[in-house]
Parts: structure tokens; sequence; C-alpha cells
């Protein structure tokens, strides 16, 4: 029963984390955010170096932690920032519904993990689902470019599938710990050059730089360890199940925090996107190689 309350309380982190993200937006640059989180992260981290210090590398696993930090935080923030200056949080928030379908795709690939028929019909109709809200959204105050604001929080979404495949493999080696400071300490040193290229901000307290504390805290660190802790204990295509609540929850502090809505056709759209998620989920069985080469053709 643990996992899956890790993974309930890490999306609905996750699904707050747009809206912490609109709010740092409005004082600070989205290079600006996205260090400061990650570094508020790696101090919170360096509290815990009695568990970094059991860190052991192992032969030729570099290239697996290379790309999962470039993955994900590197691209993955790159991405999503450049996204929420486009589109409203509650469209980014339902475009999060596509991982599920991403990440079974890469794990059939890779961890050889069966993908039924009626998964890659869910993995379709996802996808349908996510072209009709995009055309179906209209600018306003909190999304002045949705389709170019869709169009990248979904390679933020691809970003973060291979960032999930990567995990998995490396949480048999690996501790949550380990693998979640990783991606903190890698997201500072890749950022700071990035921040530092643009205006350097006047720091002031304020909404902006609480909700850039409360990323680094509660998410970059919090939601991030919590779903580490939970895919390492689980299977891969039951954790990212639990990532369909992250548009919900943003749905929600939305309505809640910065006044947004939907239309009725982008309801509709949702509706199709979460139906295709549902249909992604169909049961896949895990298979070894010398199984798949010995099946029939």
């Amino acid at each position: 029963m643990l996992p899956p309350l890790l993974l309930l309380i890490a999306t609905m982190l996750w699904g707050s984390s747009f809206i912490a993200l609109k709010i740092a937006f409005t004082d600070y640059s989205p290079m600006w955010v996205i260090f400061l989180r990650m570094a508020v992260a790696s101090v919170c981290f360096l509290f815990m170096y009695k568990g970094l210090k059991k860190f052991q590398y192992r032969a030729g696993d570099w290239k697996l932690l290379l790309l999962m930090s470039l993955a994900e935080p590197c691209l993955y923030f790159i991405f999503e920032a450049m996204a929420l200056q486009h589109t409203s949080a509650a469209q980014a928030g339902m475009v999060t519904a596509v991982l599920p379908p991403l990440a079974a795709g890469l794990a059939f690939i890779f961890l050889k993990e069966r993908i039924t028929g009626v998964a890659l019909l869910g993995f379709l109709t996802a996808f349908i689902g996510l072209v009709w809200l995009s055309l179906a959204a209209e600018e306003n105050e909190h999304a002045s470019n949705p389709i170019l604001g869709n169009a990248l929080e979904f390679a933020a979404m691809a970003c973060s599938a291979v960032y999930c495949v990567c995990l998995k493999k490396l949480s048999e080696r690996y501790s949550p710990v380990t693998l979640t400071s990783l991606q903190a300490f890698s997201g500072t040193v890749f950022f700071l050059p990035l921040a530092l290229m643009q205006d350097t901000p006047d720091f002031t307290l304020g909404p902006a730089l609480t909700a850039i504390v409360f990323l680094g805290v509660f998410v970059t660190l919090g939601a991030y360890l919590l779903y580490n802790i939970a895919i390492a204990r689980m299977d891969l295509s039951k954790a990212t199940i639990f990532s369909n609540l992250i548009p919900v929850y943003t749905i929600i502090f939305a309505y809640w925090l910065l006044d947004e809505s939907l239309t009725g056709s982008q309801l509709a759209a949702c509706g199709l996107i979460m139906s295709g998620v549902v249909l992604g989920q169909s049961r896949r069985k895990h298979l070894p190689v010398d199984t798949m080469a010995a099946m029939p053709d």
C-alpha cells in the first residue's frame, strides 16, 4: 500500500507545480526559476549526505545516468518552461496524460514489456485527444499560443518517458536518494550558465520567490523522491498510471488559485485523452527476451 500512497502525494505535488511555475514566471525568467529550484533542492540534499555516501558507481552505468539526467530535469524543464509561456496551467496538466502510453512504448522496446493492441489503440486515442485539445484552445491571458505550448509540453512528456525507463533500470542498482540527488545536482550545473545568460533578477521576498522555494523543496526534492521510491518497488507500467491524476490536480489548483477554466470542447477533448489513457493501461505481461525469441511467427 505504501508505493500507491507515495504516488498519490507525488502526483498532487506535480499537479501543483504548474501553478507554482506560473506564479514564479511573473517575476523571474524561466531559466532563473529552474536553476533556483534545482539549487534549493541540492542544498536540501546536502543534509542527506549520509545516504549519498553509500553511492557505489558501477562500471558502464554512466551512459544511463547521463541519459536520465539529460532527459529529466535538463531537457524536460526547458520544454516545460517554454510550454508554460504559451499555454495555460490547466491545458499543460492535461497533456501530461500522454505519459503512460509513451512510457509503455519505450518499456516495450527497452524493458521487453509486451503491449497489446488495445494499449496501442489507447495511445492513438490519447494523441487524437491531445490534438483536439490544442486546436480547441482559445487564446487568453493564460494561453497566448496554446497549440505551440501544448506541443512543447508533449515534448517534455517524451523526455519524461525516457527518464522513467532509465530510472527503472537504474533503481535496481542505486537508491532513490542517490538518483534524485543526481537529478538536482546535474540540473543545478546545467541551468546555471543558462540563467546567467539572462538578466539577474532582484531577489525580493514575495509570491514568486515563495513559489520557487516550494518547487525546490516540495516538487524537485519531495515529489521526485517519493516517485523514485515507489517506482523502485513496483512495475513501471503500474507506476505511470498515477500520472493520469496530474491533470485532475492541475485543473483543481488552476481553478482555485488562478481562476482558469476550460471550454466545453476542451473538456470533451480531456475526456478523450483520459479514455485513451485508460485503454493504454490494459494488462501487459513482462516477457523475457528468450521467451519472446521462442514465440512462433
